[in-house]
């Protein structure tokens, strides 16, 4: 049986992690590279940096950053925010990445996904889609605003969440669960998937956005956003069928440390990776 993952997630902003609540009420949480080297040490399964701001302020993602991560640890690391191109992905790679996360490029130029799959392989694409929950009214004045969405992942009457790009500012009338099989046809490896509504929150993920996701892609899904405790990590893996949670709050401010974390999943009958160190 595969070991479900347990991913402490390093949202970096002018070269600090950071966190917030449903991506606003930005505050400091410490130096990229101490924390990847503490949650390496403490038994995390990967890591994930993201440069929440790069896309919206139109700025490469932090090279000398995501380098001096990478000294630190000794799992796999994805970085994403403002990957835009093959060149950027490269890039990251170089600079000690295993994978690179596309959130808003993916969305601008499609043909991205498949051309870093050809040039890197699936496993590297990690297709990162920012998704809140979207009611009926909202999805007709949508539809009578916007004739620019494929009609094929557009939001209809049956969508429940809607995709965001630019670190959660613009709303693009995409439907989530639409997107996320396209993503995985074009090529993406593993969708890394956050809910705006819960983010911050600590009130436990979208079961349903993410159960919804899970179910209808073939590849592995991390939920994102709103953990708050260790039985919001085992619903995401058992009701929400993911295959990893992602975390920043708990661990970044001492609720809980990871090791903690798989003891409690292993004493629910989630199997993980045993914690060597």
């Amino acid at each position: 049986m595969l070991t479900k993952r347990i991913i402490p997630c390093l949202d970096v902003d002018a070269g600090r992690v950071v966190k917030g609540t449903s991506f606003v009420n930005i505050r400091d949480a410490g130096d990229p590279a101490e924390l990847a080297a503490l949650y390496d040490q403490e038994g995390g399964d990967e890591l994930v940096f993201l440069d929440i701001t790069a896309s919206a302020d139109s700025r490469d993602t932090m090279v000398d950053v995501v380098q001096r991560v990478s000294e630190q640890v000794f799992i796999p690391l994805t970085v994403g925010g403002g990957i835009r191109t093959l060149e950027d992905m490269r890039r990251m790679l170089n600079a000690g990445a295993d994978k690179v996360s596309i959130n808003t490029a993916a969305i601008t130029n499609r043909e991205v996904i498949g051309n870093g799959a050809a040039q890197f392989g699936s496993q590297c694409i990690v297709v990162a889609i920012d998704a809140k929950r979207v009611y009926a009214e909202e999805i007709l004045g949508r539809q009578e605003s916007s004739h620019s969405v494929d009609p094929s992942i557009a939001l209809d009457d049956t969508s429940g969440w809607e995709v965001y790009t630019h670190g959660g500012r613009n709303p693009t009338g995409i439907d989530a669960v639409k997107w996320a099989i396209q993503a995985v046809e074009r090529g993406s490896g593993e969708i890394l998937l956050t809910s705006m509504d819960a983010d911050g929150q600590l009130s436990g993920y979208d079961l349903g956005l993410t159960a919804a996701i899970s179910g209808a892609v073939p590849v592995p899904v991390i939920a994102s956003g709103g953990a708050g405790t260790l039985e919001h990590l085992y619903d995401a893996l058992d009701q929400g069928q993911a295959d990893a949670v992602l975390a920043a709050s708990i661990f970044h401010y001492g609720t809980y440390t990871i090791s903690q974390a798989k003891e409690y999943l292993g004493s629910k009958g989630i199997p993980v990776r045993p914690i060597t160190n």
